[in-house]
């Protein structure tokens, strides 16, 4: 097997860099103006991770494309980090956001909408009783607080390099030395997470028994496959012992499925027959426009009931003022039922299949030690010779450097990927050419670094 010489890799990388910039004039220009009224010159600190000098500034977005405002057309994988899985402005989702602002954004009173999505929820995941909020964060936070309550369970369990937003319990990485300790870029922590969370590997089930034995684990929160570390399947039988395991401990499954949706219609969860207390799922269920949702089977839903008070109902840290708008149910709704359906999906999986096969080639023709993996409509490419078992041999397999590289060849070449990793999403929108694409050009930069 090949191995990347830096030196190389460096003066590839400049040499991108400076074409990049060359070619971005609009973009720099606008990026130096950002840079006196925001913060580092982007609206949110994760921009500043595109692996260009600066990120291309966005003219507009549509279907499975997007536009710069210096003229470059990009096939985009990235799709908002899933949040735009639905492709860039579908119709069906636009069309009813137009008509919904019309008649009221915010009201603070449900209507009609919040039922039937509720009702397609039910349909697809299973479980009985559904609530709204704004991100899969804040869905993944009122989740874990209720599930604090009703069990009297003071910790939470997650697995190692895990992502559920910016949950702070979840911000807790395990050493070689087994000890729990705060994750590397943790901003401010407001304790300790080992105070609030136990931390195991995935696929890990003596790990997770000996984790929930004590019976102070309120619910296990976890992706069904990981997903931001690289993409970690779980070993045969690891979801039947995960289920068995909470159940013996009296501790809850939470099932956080905002980027797992890739699998299908009801996610992981319907496509391998889950059983969740609670599920969330956030960022595509509205095609982009900020909403959530979490669910809870009704023995969980019961329990909640039981403990809830009416007069401090508005002040437990669960709900927020615009959570639950009708703005976001209405995109909701007209997503579920006109976007991410089973013929969405019957056409968004086979292209991630051509596009894990076309990468999958590339990487045994050019020698190198790596692999790709897929799930659903997503696909990943990792710089390990084999798939991952764990949050941790995913991290150790990561290269920062190699990373930004394939990144920058491929948006030069107008291909955008996920700027956190090696994260390809398909959308109803996206054609067989831009998966070819890809493989043209992803070929073309493993040529040049094995060179």
């Amino acid at each position: 097997m090949k191995t990347i010489d830096r030196a190389r890799l460096q003066s590839l990388m400049e040499r991108e860099q400076k074409k990049f910039v060359d070619e971005r004039p609009k973009s720099k220009t606008l990026f130096e103006r950002g840079r006196k009224s925001l913060l580092a010159g982007v609206p949110m600190n994760w921009m500043v991770k595109w692996a260009g000098a600066y990120p291309p500034f966005v003219r507009e977005a549509q279907g499975a494309h997007l536009f710069d405002v210096d003229g470059h057309r990009y096939v985009d994988f990235c799709l908002g980090d899933t949040g735009a899985m639905t492709g860039h402005g579908p119709f069906a989702t636009v069309k009813a956001a137009e008509e919904q602002m019309r008649r009221g954004i915010t009201l603070m009173l449900p209507g009609e909408d919040a039922i039937f999505v509720a009702e397609e929820l039910h349909k697809r995941f299973g479980l009985a009783y559904w609530q709204f909020a704004l991100t899969a964060t804040d869905a993944n936070r009122f989740s874990i607080r209720l599930a604090r309550q009703i069990t009297g369970r003071p910790k939470i369990l997650v697995f190692n390099w895990c992502y559920h937003g910016s949950v702070d319990e979840s911000f807790i990485t395990l050493q070689p030395d087994g000890t729990a300790r705060v994750r590397r870029g943790n901003v401010g922590p407001p304790v300790d997470p080992s105070m609030t969370t136990k931390v195991v590997e995935f696929n890990d089930i003596a790990g997770l028994e000996a984790a929930l034995a004590p019976g102070d684990v309120a619910c296990v929160l976890a992706e069904p496959a990981m997903t931001n570390v690289g993409i970690v399947h779980p070993a045969i039988g690891y979801h039947q012992a995960l289920r068995e395991l909470t159940r013996k401990h009296g501790t809850l499954l939470l099932i956080d499925e905002t980027h797992t949706i890739c699998a299908g219609p009801g996610g992981y969860t319907r496509a391998e027959n889950l059983e969740p207390d609670i599920l969330v799922f956030g960022k595509a269920i509205g095609a982009g426009i900020p909403g959530a949702a979490y669910g809870f089977s009704r023995e969980v839903a019961d329990r909640i009931t039981a403990h809830q008070s009416l007069e401090d109902s508005d002040v437990g840290g669960v709900g927020g003022t615009l959570a639950g708008n009708a703005l976001s149910l209405a995109a909701m709704r007209a997503t579920l039922t006109k976007v991410l359906t089973q013929d969405a999906f019957d056409r968004m999986i086979p292209l991630a299949e051509r596009w894990t096969t076309g990468v999958a080639k590339a990487i045994v023709d050019a020698g190198l030690p790596w692999h790709v993996t897929r799930l659903g409509c997503r696909a990943e490419y990792l710089f390990a010779a084999e798939p991952p078992m764990n949050g941790r041999e995913a991290h150790d397999a990561m290269d920062f450097e190699l990373e930004r590289f394939m990144h920058l060849y491929a948006m030069n070449r107008g291909i955008l990927l996920t700027p956190f990793h090696n994260m390809a999403l398909m959308a109803p929108q996206t054609e067989t050419e831009d998966v070819d694409h890809h493989t043209k050009v992803f070929r073309e930069a493993l040529k040049e670094l094995a060179a």
